[in-house]
């Protein structure tokens, strides 16, 4: 089952800080004094309170989670002992309370999302029934309730949603909706083992692949529920292929024992490449290369269109494509909290750059990022990670912060010491 494809605000700290990554080689005195007054500034900052960036707090209950938008934020907070749920939001930069309204249906909510006019809550649900995945539409001026379907939503390309739901042992569902109403476009039952995955495009989720467990596969507009093509693609040495995933404008299968990649087109599901891959167990997106993962960490990688070696290094664990370039975590280093993160060419694997410890609370395509760690003297030290140029700059310390950030246009939303959340104005 492949994760949604939506982009949610997720509802979601660490090791000693080591010291501000060196600038790259070549810049010489005058950058390394540079820095050196950069950090006195920050000090002097840190020590003087500015009212362009002083904190809103939001009050928030034990077990309160917290979504940033770019002009909202969005509590989910549990209602005393029971599993009901209450969602309120609160305009930004000033704080103003907007409204609040109890979730309908009880369970643990992890994500909220918006989409034009509508707004999603995205939530597990526990009832007499059993369990399930389940959204909640809203109005996002409002908060009145609109409609509830059962699935995980993926936003498709004219607006819409796209909603499944399904696991191994119980017959699950696919199925169009319209974010105004919920009213279905098409639907289609997912057989009990079978699996399913996206293709996220520039606008939306446009491809939908089921794969059953003899091994047929289809291939469906996620708009109009068409079945664009299918076909029977078995294990090159007999059996069923073990993994099977979009990965660009690919079908990627991964067979076992030897390893095996086959790469198929994904509307008409014909064989592009094959190459042997001992000990690979998934493939993601790199760029112009695609990057095998494998039980035994590291990092090798194929050519994307070829499917042909290319570089491989032991000493990355995550690896993902940002602004033309490879960001990497090192391999003792991946995990939650702060990595050391390292900048990568994608056709040569080459270490560009090396970027320092931070926990990364803001990925946004093709604009820097926004990083966080412990600063020595409490609080956190905030940077902007430009991935392009390699380079860290540092925005700001924050004493009364204490770590469960994330980051939206120009703010920064925290957790504070006191245990409410605090949102601080960035420099620009």
């Amino acid at each position: 089952m492949t994760d949604a494809v939506i982009d949610l605000g997720e509802l979601r700290h660490g090791p000693d800080p080591d010291p501000l990554p060196r600038p790259p080689s070549g810049r010489g005195r005058r950058t390394r004094a540079a820095l050196v007054a950069l950090l006195v500034l920050v000090g002097l900052a840190a020590s003087t309170p500015d009212p362009r960036r002083a904190a809103v707090t939001l009050s928030a209950s034990a077990g309160a989670d917290a979504v940033l938008f770019d002009d909202v934020v969005f509590l989910v907070e549990p209602l005393g002992a029971t599993r009901q749920r209450r969602l309120t939001a609160t305009r930004l930069p000033d704080g103003e309370p907007l409204w609040r309204t109890s979730l309908p249906a009880e369970g643990r909510y992890w994500g909220v999302a918006r989409r034009d006019e509508t707004l999603l809550a995205i939530g597990y649900e526990t009832g007499p029934d059993g369990a399930g995945t389940l959204t909640v539409a809203l109005d996002p001026r409002t908060g009145a309730y609109r409609w509830q379907q059962p699935g995980r939503p993926a936003v498709l390309p004219d607006g819409g949603i796209l909603l499944w739901s399904a696991d191994n042992q119980a017959v699950g569902a696919l199925r169009a909706v319209d974010a105004c109403c919920g009213t279905v476009r098409w639907q289609a039952s997912v057989a009990a083992g079978a699996d399913l995955t996206l293709r996220d495009g520039d606008h939306g989720v446009d491809r939908v692949v089921l794969v059953r467990g003899n091994g047929e596969v289809e291939v469906r507009d996620a708009a109009t529920g068409a079945v664009l093509t299918r076909a029977n693609l078995p294990a090159p040495h007999g059996g069923t292929p073990r993994v099977m995933q979009v990965v660009a404008d690919l079908l990627v299968t991964v067979d076992g024992a030897p390893s095996v990649i086959t790469a198929y087109g994904l509307d008409r599901l014909d064989q592009r490449w094959r190459t042997p891959a001992t000990g690979a167990t998934y493939v993601s997106e790199c760029g112009v290369v695609f990057c095998l993962e494998s039980a035994s960490g590291g990092r090798r990688t194929i050519d994307a269109a070829t499917g042909e070696p290319r570089w491989e290094d032991d000493h990355w664990g995550w690896v993902w494509p940002h602004a033309d370039r490879l960001l990497a975590t090192t391999q003792g280093s991946a995990g939650p909290g702060t990595q050391d993160l390292v900048v990568l060419d994608p056709p040569t694997g080459r270490v560009l750059a090396k970027l320092g410890r931070w926990e990364i609370v803001r990925y946004d395509a093709d604009v820097p990022l926004i990083g966080v760690r412990p600063h020595p003297d409490g609080g956190l030290l905030v940077a902007e990670l430009d991935v392009r140029d390699g380079t860290v700059r540092v925005l700001d310390v924050l004493r009364d912060a204490s770590g469960d950030c994330r980051a939206a246009t120009g703010v920064l939303l925290c957790r504070r010491r006191d245990g409410d959340f605090g949102l601080w104005r960035l420099p620009t």
